[in-house]
């Protein structure tokens, strides 16, 4: 009877222990679930910085072959395609038929400012700027957005958050800034146009959120996206007849490497970046969502190192750090 007494015990100490475990991985896994909840948004933010890293690389390596301009509504289509497959499939519904006047109105206002005039000034500011200085350029978004929010949204920002878009940026500026560029020189003499195409890119991006966030008023996101793709196509087909650029984009689709990576970029891009950053702005400050989604530049520089073998310096990690760190007081 001992033996079997002992058996019974060493069991019930083993499924007190058990249970125990359970309980404390319960605990932990409610606590971790109620912190990404309060967080949805700078999650959904910092995953946009990511998908946003993956298709800089993916035009890139496509604009090279074809052209920014055929990169741009070549995305766009093939991020409407993917978009349009989904909704269809988790809502029903192929196109956003439900969508109220307000939501059209405002989205494709914001597709039309965001995704045709700043994309479009920004990709202008390469040739002449570079993309290194263009980027520095960019960084004014985050502020900018947090301004128009002020004015358009009502939105405020706290102390601790304000720091972190101060950090967020600065760090963003020495990772770019610091970035050796053959034949150029802190000193040298920059395209007053090319500032200008940059800052207008800027302003679109910044702007372009703002209204995505007051044109949603609680619209799906995924829906959203596709008004704003709409109007951003409509946009670029417009450029394009004016500018007489319809037989390159069709002598695109012969170049069968430019396609794969117009087809990468688009998933990432158009398709989950702008869908995961309209579901950013839903659930926190449009500032915030901003800053932390203009830390790609950063992300980038790993697979810049990796993927093209360019040089990383240890100024441009300190960069990376501190951007990483000012993200880090979003979540305080």
């Amino acid at each position: 009877m001992i033996p079997g007494g002992n058996i019974l015990a060493v069991q019930a100490e083993n499924d007190t222990e058990l249970l125990c475990l359970f309980i404390f991985v319960r605990w932990l896994s409610c606590l971790m679930m109620d912190y990404l909840n309060a967080h949805i948004g700078e999650f959904a933010a910092l995953a946009v910085a990511l998908f946003w890293t993956i298709s800089a690389l993916a035009f890139e390596s496509a604009s090279r072959k074809i052209g920014s301009l055929s990169v741009n509504i070549m995305r766009l289509w093939m991020g409407l395609i993917f978009i349009s497959l989904l909704t269809a499939v988790t809502r029903g519904q192929i196109l956003p038929f439900d969508a109220t006047r307000h939501n059209w109105i405002w989205l494709a206002l914001s597709g039309i400012v965001g995704l045709v005039l700043g994309d479009y000034f920004l990709f202008r500011s390469y040739p002449l700027i570079g993309s290194r200085f263009a980027m520095l350029v960019m960084t004014l978004a985050p502020p900018l957005s947090a301004v128009f929010a002020y004015f358009i949204l009502g939105e405020s920002l706290k102390l601790i958050q304000i720091g972190g878009m101060v950090v967020v940026i600065i760090g963003i500026a020495i990772a770019i800034f610091n970035k050796p560029v053959k034949g150029e020189w802190l000193s040298v003499k920059l395209s007053s146009a090319g500032l200008l195409f940059a800052f207008i890119g800027a302003i679109g991006q910044a702007l372009g959120i703002v209204l995505s966030k007051y044109g949603m008023e609680g619209y799906d996101p995924f829906a959203s996206t596709q008004i704003r793709i709409i109007a951003a196509v409509a946009g670029y087909s417009i450029i394009l007849t004016f500018l007489r650029r319809w037989n390159q984009v069709s002598t695109s689709f012969r170049n069968l490497s430019a396609m794969k990576a117009v087809t990468l970029g688009a998933f990432f891009g158009p398709f989950l970046g702008i869908s995961f950053s309209l579901l950013s702005v839903k659930y926190t400050e449009a500032g915030i969502a901003s800053t932390i989604m203009s830390i790609t530049p950063v992300l980038i520089l790993a697979p810049s190192l990796w993927i093209n073998k360019e040089k990383v310096t240890p100024v441009e990690i300190a960069g990376a750090i501190l951007s990483v760190a000012g993200v880090a007081l979003f979540f305080i």
